[in-house]
């Protein structure tokens, strides 16, 4: 071999190495340029797979919103920040889940079993009225983390005289009870409270709910659910002051003076159904309107005087009584003007017999109707008598003679 031949052989090798290692290089590079390009159309689906998911949420954002808030407001009452005024415009009513399609579910029911109070006597009122009062309880159901809390109804109430007149903010009595009685019978009272305006927090179901103001009250149905109920109930009711004299310008002492209130109606024994006894003078008594009857008495025998009176609703009604009496004194004496005996027994009767009053002592003193009587003094076992005349407005001293029988004056 030559050297010309060997040195091309060599060159040869040396090119096809050069080749080889060039042609190696560039596959590399052309590797590497092609992984970074995938690499960068990877980057770019991603990001395009994430900003198609991140438009959907966007998009999805307020309809959630909505569900999230149509679910709130079907669940949650929407209420004032604070208790606003009662005297308020009417607002619409809030939907009861529990009202029967067929009733309001607001009607005036008896009360068996009630303790003793107001004896109606008025027509029906109308219990509940149709206005909202406007209302925001202290806590929502099921905020106060009670655990029963989330299934019981807020109710609101508060009572009027009459239908569209001011609020009352004080002497009410209100009685919840149970619709369903019990194995005896009566209703289970559920709560109560005094005061104005009252607040409960009731279990779903019906109730009997008494509101009574003096001896005014009246009872309503009330169907509870699991929302916030606010309601006005209409007592229909007024009030009466009496007071009593012998003439307009001759007031009687207030200390002698009771009055007694019935209803017009009658009990199995045919007298008539007492409301309230032992008025004093002056007294403003609650009543529902209507027609009643009064009695006044002038000291403790037969002075009396009755009167049908009206109570109207949401007025006061002041009454003045007029008697026919006066007082009277009696004496056992042994001459005109002396001493009194003592140790005596009295017995006053009518013209007709009958007993009118009986006592002892020296001094016997009554208030008589004005009219005609006898009276007999018992001492030492003799009977003394004589009759008498009381004349309205004159109080005296009627004496009777121990040593004569039947004088008259």
């Amino acid at each position: 071999m030559t050297k010309a031949s060997a040195f091309n052989q060599v060159a040869s090798v040396s090119r096809l190495a050069l080749q080889t290692r060039t042609g190696g290089r560039a596959w590399r590079d052309s590797a590497r340029t092609h992984e970074r390009q995938r690499a960068r159309c990877l980057s770019k689906a991603v990001s395009s797979v994430f900003a198609t998911a991140l438009l959907a949420t966007l998009a999805l954002l307020p309809l959630t919103g909505q569900v999230i808030a149509q679910t709130a407001a079907e669940t949650l009452v929407t209420v004032p920040a604070a208790k606003p005024d009662p005297q308020a415009p009417e607002v619409s009513g809030l939907p009861n889940p529990l009202d029967e399609p067929a009733s309001t579910g607001f009607v005036e029911a008896p009360l068996p079993a009630m303790t003793t109070g107001a004896a109606s006597t008025q027509a029906p009122s109308s219990g509940f009225n149709d206005t909202l009062v406007p209302y925001a309880p202290s806590s929502l159901p099921g905020t106060r983390g009670e655990p029963d809390d989330m299934n019981k109804g807020a109710v609101y109430l508060v009572a009027r005289l009459t239908d569209g007149g001011t609020q009352i903010n004080d002497g009410l009595v209100w009685r919840v009870y149970s619709e369903t009685p019990k194995e005896d019978g009566h209703l289970e009272l559920v709560a109560t409270a005094m005061g104005g305006d009252a607040e409960f927090r009731l279990d779903p179901g019906a109730y009997l709910i008494n509101t009574a103001y003096g001896h005014a009250g009246v009872t309503n149905r009330l169907v509870v659910g699991r929302g916030v109920y606010s309601k006005a109930v209409v007592l229909n009711a007024g009030g009466v002051k009496l007071d009593a004299g012998l003439s307009a310008d001759d007031p009687l002492p207030p200390e002698d003076l009771r009055f007694d209130i019935y209803g017009m109606d009658y009990n199995a024994e045919g007298e008539r159904v007492l409301i309230v006894g032992g008025v004093k003078p002056d007294t403003i008594i609650r009543l529902g309107s209507g027609t009643y009857h009064v009695a006044s008495r002038y000291g403790a025998v037969n002075a009396v005087v009755r009167a049908d009176i009206t109570v109207d609703p949401g007025k006061l009604t002041s009454v003045t009584l007029f008697h026919e009496a006066a007082e009277v004194t009696l004496k056992l004496v042994n001459d005109t003007g002396g001493e009194a005996i003592a140790n005596t027994g009295w017995t006053v009767l009518t013209p007709g017999g009958d007993i009118v009053v009986e006592e002892t002592g020296a001094f016997p003193n009554f208030v008589l109707a004005a009219g005609e009587y006898e009276v007999i003094a018992r001492n030492n076992g003799v009977n003394y008598s004589r009759n008498f005349t009381v004349v309205s407005g004159e109080n005296r001293e009627v004496e009777v003679l121990a040593r004569t029988q039947g004088t008259s004056n």
